[in-house]
């Protein structure tokens, strides 16, 4: 049996929808009140930032692998 349906059946009012969190301040944690233009600042500053850590490595793993050893700063173990 459904919730309505057994909640009818008792003689109990419908149930109310909770309020949902669309993101507008107010909504959700009420210590963590970020507008949507906040959030959308705080996600373009975190991909560029991932982006920039994906560059680094990239760039230290170029260094690691190729410069060094071909400017004769180390060797390779594995060459």
């Amino acid at each position: 049996m459904g919730e309505a349906r057994r909640r009818t059946a008792q003689g109990l009012p419908p149930r109310t929808p909770k309020p949902s969190s669309n993101g507008e301040p107010g909504s959700g944690k009420p210590w963590w009140s970020l507008d949507r233009s906040q959030t959308n600042r705080f996600v373009s500053w975190t991909t560029r930032g991932a982006w920039i850590g994906i560059g680094g490595l990239v760039l230290f793993w170029v260094t690691v692998r190729f410069i060094g050893p071909a400017a004769g700063w180390w060797t390779l173990a594995d060459g």
